[in-house]
């Protein structure tokens, strides 16, 4: 624990401290057992409507009410961990849905259903890591139902070319004539070295999104609610601007902090703005504050036809770990 018995009880944090690792000593409701207080410790990721939000290690998330906090200090960051980006493609693919948080959810046995007003295909498409609970066709026929009451196609999203992936799942869906309409590669590196290449221009990070941020994310235009809540959403998320004229960026980013991962996002160059090396610059910011938060391994997703991302994240020394694809219900 953070604090020692008979320390004297001082809440020494303030929301000017969001983005900190911090340790918070609170009230429980099982002040009869004897068990008075209880401590948390990871990174403020807000403190908002007189509640805190921690994020910890592992990534779970800990809310607080402000009335029962009755101790609380900032703690240095943890060292970058050295564990590095060995994983297993379906530690990946649990991560990254918790970086990409859908606005609705539904279980369907170890199927996730996920809808966001139709805002990008993770947020909007079944996350199969396991069985459905149920016969294949009788759970698609739940998820084409279950999509169609939300206006929305039903899609699956199918990891391929890694142990442990879906060439199973993705056989059965192909004979049913569901199609692949899209297709991305997860990649993954060490995050030291992206840090490594940081620059001298200088990069604006925040929890939020702002106007002047969306004006350059090429996949939302106007910030709708539905785009808010995914990209706003995840364990420790922080937004990278590089200042450009007239209110328009020059680059922006994303990054989601969870544990030993960073996940990188949304990393956009003004077309006035290119071959300066400020998509480099952004990931460099961005990986510097997720090395402070204790992440050691990074991930992110790319088309695999997007040459000049591809040359990017290669010259930081990404690799492709697997891949995966959507398949759509077909059409009658």
């Amino acid at each position: 624990m953070e604090f020692t018995t008979g320390a004297r009880l001082e809440v020494r944090i303030t929301p000017d401290d969001v983005g900190k690792r911090v340790s918070v000593r609170r009230l429980t409701d099982a002040c009869e057992t004897g068990a008075r207080f209880t401590d948390a410790v990871g990174v403020l990721t807000s403190w908002d409507a007189g509640e805190l939000r921690l994020t910890r290690r592992n990534g779970q998330v800990v809310r607080i009410p402000e009335s029962a906090v009755v101790a609380a200090k900032v703690v240095p960051a943890e060292p970058a961990r050295r564990r590095g980006p060995a994983a297993t493609a379906a530690e990946l693919v649990r991560v990254a849905a918790r970086g990409w948080p859908p606005v609705v959810s539904e279980q369907l046995g170890d199927w996730t259903l996920r809808a966001s007003d139709g805002f990008t295909g993770r947020a909007n498409s079944v996350l199969p890591l396991g069985g459905p609970g149920l016969p294949l066709d009788a759970a698609l026929a739940r998820v084409t139902r279950w999509y169609g009451e939300r206006g929305l196609p039903a899609m699956v999203q199918v990891a391929t070319g890694a142990a442990g992936t879906q060439e199973s799942l993705a056989a059965e869906l192909d004979a049913r004539g569901w199609s692949v309409r899209r297709a991305a590669l997860m990649q993954v590196g060490e995050l030291a070295p992206v840090a490594d290449r940081g620059a001298a221009q200088r990069v604006e990070l925040s929890r939020t999104a702002s106007a002047e941020w969306f004006t350059l994310y090429n996949r939302a235009g106007e910030p709708t609610p539905a785009a808010r809540t995914v990209l706003e959403g995840g364990p420790s998320v922080w937004f990278a601007t590089v200042p450009g004229a007239d209110g328009v960026p020059a680059a922006i980013g994303r990054c989601v902090v969870d544990g030993r991962w960073a996940g990188f996002a949304a990393v956009e160059v003004s077309p006035e703005h290119r071959r300066r090396g400020l998509a480099t610059t952004v990931m460099a910011a961005l990986a510097a504050r997720a090395l402070q938060e204790g992440a050691s391994a990074a991930y992110l997703q790319v088309e695999p036809d997007n040459e000049p991302a591809l040359a990017l994240y290669e010259g930081l020394r990404f690799t492709t770990h697997h891949a995966y694809h959507y398949r759509y219900r077909p059409t009658t």
